[in-house]
């Protein structure tokens, strides 16, 4: 009987941390639900969470401009057709050689500009909503708009939801398992 007595109160143990846990995380344990449901999604979405790839005139990369005269076209786009207000610094330059098109995204909002890379017209004006989503998903949205750049919120954010699901999971087993062996004790007992 001792033995049952142990375990219902390490049962009773785990239900506390499980209970506190999961009420102090649960909003954040929502967001990132929800998040990681729509990214999960994103190709799927018809273009609304992950913009479609558009294809350029070519990919004989040969024929390409230089990656100076098209930023200097992305650049111009933004603020001509975008928003002149809008922060020009670039955060990558993604070249599609396939699709002979090169992208650019920017490092302080949710834009990006698809370009033809042999002419420089402009294939596409991209909301990049996925991007968004992730930065929401991961906490970097905070550090991004807060201007850090090592990312103490993310780092902090990752760092107790993983810790929290780690005990949600570990703590919930044992709720799960210790029934079973209370039960299989007193039918042993008999």
């Amino acid at each position: 009987m001792s033995q049952i007595k142990a375990i219902s109160a390490r049962t009773r143990w785990y239900r506390k941390i499980h209970h506190w846990v999961g009420s102090f995380l649960f909003v954040f344990f929502f967001f990132t639900a929800v998040t990681g449901l729509l990214l999960g999604w994103k190709k799927n979405s018809n273009g609304y969470l992950l913009a479609k790839t558009c294809e350029g005139s070519t990919s004989d990369v040969s024929r390409w401009l230089s990656l100076d005269t098209l930023q200097k076209i992305a650049i111009n786009t933004l603020r001509d057709r975008v928003d002149p207000g809008l922060s020009q610094k670039l955060d990558r330059i993604d070249a599609r050689p396939e699709k002979g098109m090169v992208k650019f995204t920017f490092k302080e909002h949710f834009n990006a500009i698809q370009l033809d890379a042999a002419t420089g017209r402009v294939l596409y004006l991209e909301k990049r909503r996925a991007d968004w989503i992730e930065k929401i998903h991961d906490g970097s949205i905070v550090d991004m708009y807060a201007g850090f750049s090592t990312q103490p919120f993310k780092l902090g954010y990752t760092s107790l939801l993983g810790t929290g699901l780690l005990i949600l999971t570990i703590s919930g087993f044992w709720l799960w398992f210790n029934p079973k062996r209370i039960k299989k004790r007193k039918s042993e007992q008999g």
